[in-house]
């Protein structure tokens, strides 16, 4: 029962964080325009940042529930931006030192993630 009540939440985070994205998205679109994806960039920046916050709180002065921890970290901020995710695992790797595996997984993911939407654009064009 725990397990489902746990995907349940992180259901609900995910549909609050992907509105909120559509939201942020939509209003900084009418705000700054299209001509760059400001929008994406305030969306992966916020979620960074957020997700940073509120690991950090949970982590030193803050008790939460697993269920609410997998709810905001898991699906409102997954479904806001997973940029995030990968820049506090990035993190957590230059934090034990691992600066060649951080560095590796940001030049890696940045340029294997641009190939994949590449070869994604191909695909879908075919």
């Amino acid at each position: 029962m725990k397990v489902l009540v746990q995907y349940l939440a992180v259901a609900v985070g995910g549909a609050i964080g992907a509105m909120l994205r559509m939201f942020v998205g939509s209003l900084s679109g009418r705000f700054f325009g299209t001509g760059f994806p400001i929008g994406t960039f305030i969306i992966n920046i916020s979620g960074s940042l957020f997700l940073g916050w509120f690991l950090a709180v949970i982590g030193t002065r803050a008790t939460v529930s697993d269920t609410t921890r997998l709810a905001v970290a898991v699906g409102f901020v997954g479904a806001y931006t997973t940029f995030s995710t990968f820049m506090y695992e990035s993190n957590s790797l230059i934090e034990d030192g691992l600066h060649i595996k951080a560095t590796m997984n940001v030049i890696g993911s940045i340029v294997v993630g641009l190939l994949a939407v590449r070869v994604g654009i191909w695909l879908g064009r075919g």
